[in-house]
């Protein structure tokens, strides 16, 4: 299975992509991972990507789409893989697929996961984390309990404003692909409100139902 995994922050990829490469046995490949791999392990493309880097400048998307390629071509992820994280326009899409298809490689499914923003402002802006012991809780959905409640602090990226940023930047530059991928018939849909159970059951009755 190689797969694209799409989705507004907060609607809940990271937990959903953990059980899903488990499951089916494929390797989760984070953009933000593999640069800082290449740029660790010193390949040619990761000193590359480091130039850039240490400049404060954005890795070139040519240069992200070589280090996928090179990524994909490892034996870890010839049953499969999961990118995440990659693309995020729909130019980078375009360049993408390109690039696959020049390298004998092919797409099964780009799969989406869906949350009504409002909802997922009440996810983000809810959540607080214990400084001392690094857990995480919610207001509404995993209340703290009273002893801890008075040292919890909200991350500044989990505040409303930080939060609708990021919600309107995801939908000016990544929703575009949505439906690049879905005129190519690779785009799966999927609910993703609920318990974190039901989505990841709805997730594998889709990609099930694609064969």
């Amino acid at each position: 299975m190689r797969m694209i995994l799409v989705g507004p922050p907060g609607a809940g990829k990271g937990t959903q992509a953990a059980r899903l490469v488990d499951a089916l046995s494929i390797v989760h490949i984070s953009s933000g991972d593999m640069l800082r791999a290449a740029v660790k392990d010193g390949t040619e493309l990761g000193r590359r990507a480091d130039e850039y880097m240490q400049a404060g400048a954005l890795v070139p998307d040519s240069l992200v789409i070589d280090l996928v390629l090179e990524r994909i071509a490892r034996p870890d992820a010839s049953a499969g893989f999961m990118l995440d994280g990659f693309p995020r326009t729909r130019p980078q899409a375009e360049a993408l697929d390109a690039a696959m298809q020049a390298a004998g490689k092919q797409l099964d499914v780009v799969l989406l996961i869906e949350v009504p923003d409002a909802l997922i402002v009440e996810r983000i802006t809810g959540r607080r984390s214990d400084p001392e012991t690094g857990a995480i809780y919610h207001l509404t959905f995993n209340p703290p309990p009273a002893s801890v409640e008075g040292r919890l602090v909200q991350r500044r990226d989990d505040t409303e404003e930080a939060c609708r940023a990021r919600l309107e930047k995801y939908h000016a530059e990544t929703a575009p692909i949505v439906p690049y991928y879905e005129e190519r018939g690779l785009l799966l849909r999927v609910d993703g409100v609920g318990g974190l159970d039901e989505v990841t059951d709805r997730i594998r009755r889709a990609l099930d139902s694609r064969g």
